[in-house]
């Protein structure tokens, strides 16, 4: 691998646009336009984690769409490892996903309850046709324990499981084919706030051992500053204020950003979650 390619971001993404068109209201004249993204720009760098933060409709699950994607730019770039994922033919982008996967909010709707674990586990190897039926196994294996569940839990459904858990089995699958960046849209937000912090333990700590990055999608920003090293904050499809967790939130500049810490829950005290 060259040096330029050793010193560029993990993940760059250049003045991202996502406009959709709906369906006419009238007969004649252009179809209304919703702008959900207007040139957005951001790199994660190997090993660190941003955090995308917003209100629902703000753009940030787009962008999440347009990382992995799952949906197609109007305008702008994608780059992971250097390569543009939408300039990929389908084959070269479906080996491409061995490097990207994702988590989803819901821990219970993003897996088939038809299936076991252990196949659930290992459906992306499955997609990428990689691996025999016994390695697929063996590595399912791994990923559970990685996350703290146990090989007796392979033959399980995923109604077997608390929410946690069914988390925990979510981002096995995510790592089972080592990526290099897991896009996590909301991974806490269905979760008791009692096991969401277990769940952001388990991903800091697979961080350090595997130097995976995060995109972690969020509106809330007591998450994100658990996690993530940088934040960019959306607001009408723009990033409209970026940096370091600590310090954008004890300086926001952009009235939007005031906003969202302002709703933040304060505790007794009278401090807030995001104290350090």
């Amino acid at each position: 691998m060259s040096e330029s390619a050793l010193a560029s971001p993990l993940l760059e993404v250049t003045d991202l646009v996502r406009h959709y068109d709906l369906p006419r209201e009238k007969l004649f004249g252009p179809p209304p336009t919703v702008k959900a993204l207007n040139g957005v720009s951001f790199k994660v760098e190997a090993g660190r984690s941003v955090g995308i933060v917003g209100e629902s409709g703000s753009g940030k699950s787009t962008i999440a769409r347009l990382v992995m994607a799952l949906d197609t730019p109007t305008s702008g770039s994608v780059k992971l490892l250097g390569r543009d994922l939408h300039a990929l033919p389908r084959s070269e982008l479906r080996t491409a996903r061995r490097d990207f996967q994702m988590v989803f909010q819901d821990p219970y709707g993003s897996l088939d309850p038809r299936q076991t674990v252990a196949r659930i586990v290992a459906e992306p190897l499955e997609a990428l046709a990689e691996a025999s039926r016994k390695e697929q196994r063996e590595r399912a294996a791994e990923s559970l324990a990685a996350v703290g569940l146990r090989t007796t839990d392979m033959d399980k459904y995923p109604h077997e499981f608390s929410g946690g858990q069914r988390q925990r089995i979510a981002i096995a699958r995510a790592l089972i084919t080592r990526p290099k960046l897991i896009v996590a849209d909301e991974p806490v937000s269905a979760l008791d706030v009692s096991v969401q912090a277990q769940v952001l333990n388990l991903m800091q700590d697979l961080q350090q051992q595997f130097g995976v990055s995060y995109l972690l999608i969020s509106h809330d920003l007591a998450v994100v500053n658990h996690l993530c090293d940088d934040v960019c904050v959306v607001w009408k499809g723009l990033i409209v204020e970026q940096g370091p967790p600590g310090e954008l939130f004890r300086n926001a500049q952009h009235p939007y950003t005031r906003t969202l810490l302002d709703a933040v829950p304060r505790t007794p005290t009278g401090g807030t979650l995001l104290a350090a």
